[in-house]
């Protein structure tokens, strides 16, 4: 156990540092922290008490007056040399990992935890939304922000905490879970993990960490969550499956809990209908599209019926929920009718999933509106490991354009560039492509890809996010 009367944070205005900043406010700790730049997550723990420098300097740790009792970091975003990480050593502050944090913040709690490669934040959200429907206070610590809420974490006054797993750098394994789900399970993160099966390992452990008297939730459309919890039922580890019936025949090694009987997608909406295998069948309208949503919702209904919640009500949570801001959020609509979304897809099967989505919306509308995405790769190493892929995934849009890799924590590596996606995107799929080095002039180029009435997207988990609002402003100019 830590000492967590003074915390301070490096890299405070991340989405995941912020979460749990805003807990340790709630519960009374003394706060201080840093990062490169003032944002609105900074400025909004600033208003509820933490005290916050903008640049990284040994001086910081003394922001409260006196050093802190533990120092918080990422081991992946924040370099070794950092001068905060250096005074803390000297001074014998222990530093430790926000993974390390969030676990000490959940001691005590029953514990949702959700994991997989895709899909955590937005199951991670309904799970939230869906038991405080049912009547509970769940505290809840979440890597985006819930559009109703406008939060990403909350200090409950219940006795269930709900968050998000990360595997990118393992730190999923610091947690011992009584509800663990695992969306799916997709390689990536390779230039940490090195290869598939370590990565694929990851996930097993993690299983392993569930509690003696708690479960562990798989998706049965996706085969390698599936084969994870059968490895994990073979151990003796509770298994619970959820999914569409197609899949649970598939798995009959595996209880299947939830079982999607129904979908009938209206516009935006779909309506869902889920068999609980211990209590019934609960329906609710869905207001996010996608299949993967849908998937998402029955992995967020039967984890929080596992917590004892009351699932007609935990259902009704679900028709209330309005999304998480970065997954399919609606900025604005032009004046010919081009409507612009963003979304924080950066993995192929994210893309896909997205877009696919993107794709049924427009058929439903039945107005021949055609999908425009403007996607930012992230990171050198994924982007060459998934070049082909992305760009199967980027062809069921009508036109792309694509920016330069946003490296994030990575070195350029010489010969990779957005052009490897675009090269491999065939004349013969249809899609018009541009590959547009120019961040600045990218809202141009969008807007003159784009036909009223189309959906176009801001799409990658860098600063393409920004382009958003400029495109809208492009459209309204052409």
């Amino acid at each position: 156990m830590y000492d967590l009367s003074r915390v301070h944070l490096i890299g405070i205005g991340g989405a995941g540092m912020s979460g749990v900043a805003h807990i340790l406010l709630d519960r009374g700790a003394v706060v201080t922290g840093s990062d490169v730049k003032d944002s609105r997550p900074v400025r909004a723990l600033r208003s509820q008490g933490a005290t916050i420098a903008i640049g990284h300097a040994p001086e910081n740790l003394e922001l409260a007056g006196e050093l802190p009792t533990v120092v918080v970091t990422s081991f992946a975003a924040i370099p070794k040399d950092n001068p905060e990480l250096l005074r803390a050593a000297e001074a014998s502050i222990p530093v430790i990992r926000r993974s390390d944090l969030l676990g000490e913040l959940m001691e005590g709690y029953t514990q949702v935890l959700l994991a997989g490669t895709h899909g955590k934040t937005s199951t991670t959200s309904m799970a939230v939304v869906a038991l405080q429907a049912a009547g509970a206070d769940p505290s809840f610590a979440i890597g985006g922000q819930l559009n109703r809420a406008g939060t990403n974490a909350h200090h409950g006054a219940g006795d269930v905490f709900v968050a998000e797993a990360d595997e990118s750098d393992a730190s999923l394994l610091r947690y011992k879970p009584d509800i663990a789900v695992i969306t799916n399970i997709e390689p990536d993160h390779l230039d940490y993990f090195g290869t598939r099966e370590a990565y694929f390992k990851v996930f097993d452990d993690f299983a392993d960490r569930v509690t003696d008297e708690g479960a562990l939730v798989v998706c049965l459309d996706d085969d390698n969550a599936a084969a994870c919890g059968e490895r994990a039922a073979a151990r003796g580890i509770t298994v619970k499956g959820y999914g569409t019936a197609e899949a649970a025949a598939r798995h009959p090694n595996l209880t299947a809990s939830a079982v999607i009987t129904g979908e009938v997608l209206d516009g935006s909406n779909v309506d869902v209908t889920i068999k609980l295998a211990e209590f019934g069948t609960v329906t609710y309208t869905l207001g996010v599209p996608g299949r993967h949503m849908v998937l998402n919702s029955a992995a967020a209904l039967l984890a929080g019926s596992l917590t004892g919640a009351d699932p007609v009500k935990l259902a009704g949570g679900l028709s209330d929920f309005t999304g998480v801001r970065r997954r399919f959020e609606f900025k604005g609509q032009a004046p010919d009718g081009t409507r612009v979304y963003d979304d924080y897809a950066h993995h192929p099967t994210e893309v896909a999933a997205v877009l696919t989505a993107a794709r049924e919306k427009a058929v439903s509308e039945g107005d021949g509106a055609r999908v425009v995405v403007c996607f930012q790769p992230h990171l050198y190493s994924r982007t060459q490991e998934f070049a082909a892929e992305f760009a199967d995934a980027l062809s069921l849009a009508d036109a792309v354009v694509v920016l330069d890799i946003f490296g994030a924590r990575e070195a350029p590596v010489e010969g990779v560039d957005s052009r490897i996606i675009t090269d491999r995107i065939s004349d013969d799929s249809g899609t018009t492509v541009s590959y547009e080095p120019d961040f600045s002039v990218a809202p141009r180029t969008v807007a003159a890809l784009t036909k009223p009435g189309d959906i176009v997207f801001t799409m990658g988990a860098g600063n393409v996010t920004l382009l958003a609002d400029e495109i809208l402003y492009a459209l309204q100019e052409s």
